[in-house]
């Protein structure tokens, strides 16, 4: 398998080169501009896989898909917003939220395996994910949950839950009431079915509701602490990471 980064990053491109490594994924090279990396295209037969971030030193990495009719497959490493990572996780192999985390590479490289066969490459439509980018897509978000209590079902309107949570595999949903309801979903796939002017993901295990945060304070390592109406289980922290588009989704 050929594979390349482009990250301009240069300590994150290292350190995913040392995790694949640690996969028996070898990537030796590296690019850390749209610039150089329309150059090596052009003189270069393409990868199978890429790991691509998006956003560059020198701009966006759609940049090089506009120059290079490129056909290889791609992995984003990235940590935009929701609409995108709809796009991404519709056109590409998967995505991967930064810091990379080790279990997850190692599933995006075996679903690489899985869909391609003999590592043959993929075509993406770039001009698809871009217009979703500007003109994020018209789409249906939950509206209710329905949860097994006992032998009944319970219908849980989305206005009424305050955040959902990953715990010891589980995922839950917590109510204004104070309940906690196990759900059947995994918090990847709600990533796509939650409205995200509503609810964000603040870090790899918790999806907060807007209108249920109560507080907001200053927590160590530069992330922040969140305050829910009713929810006491444990800490809700911003990820130091998202905190930017934490802030920008406030608004």
């Amino acid at each position: 398998m050929n594979v390349i980064l482009i990250e301009d990053e240069k300590p994150s491109a290292r350190r995913l080169q040392r995790m694949l490594s640690a996969l028996n994924v070898e990537a030796e090279t590296m690019l850390h501009s749209v610039e150089e990396a329309i150059t090596w295209f052009q003189n270069n037969q393409h990868p199978d896989l890429i790991f691509l971030d998006i956003q560059l030193s020198d701009g966006l990495s759609f940049e090089i898909f506009d120059a290079i009719d490129i056909k290889s497959a791609v992995i984003f490493t990235t940590a935009y917003d929701e609409y995108a990572l709809q796009a991404f996780k519709l056109n590409s192999i998967d995505y991967l939220l930064k810091p990379i985390d080790e279990v997850e590479l190692e599933k995006a490289i075996s679903k690489y395996r899985d869909r391609i066969p003999n590592h043959k490459a993929v075509t993406i439509d770039f001009n698809d994910i871009k217009k979703l980018l500007v003109n994020p897509i018209d789409r249906e978000y939950k509206k209710r949950f329905s949860v097994k209590v006992g032998q009944h079902l319970k219908l849980i309107n989305i206005d009424d839950i305050e955040c959902i949570y990953s715990e010891n595999k589980g995922t839950y949903l917590h109510t204004a009431e104070g309940r906690n309801y196990l759900l059947d979903n995994t918090l990847e796939q709600l990533e796509h079915e939650l409205e995200p002017q509503t609810f964000f993901r603040i870090n790899r295990k918790f999806f907060v509701n807007i209108n249920a945060i109560k507080d907001m304070l200053s927590y160590t390592n530069s992330r922040l602490q969140i305050k829910l109406r009713s929810y006491k289980e444990q800490d809700v922290i911003v990820a130091r990471e998202r905190v930017k588009d934490f802030k920008a989704w406030l608004e």
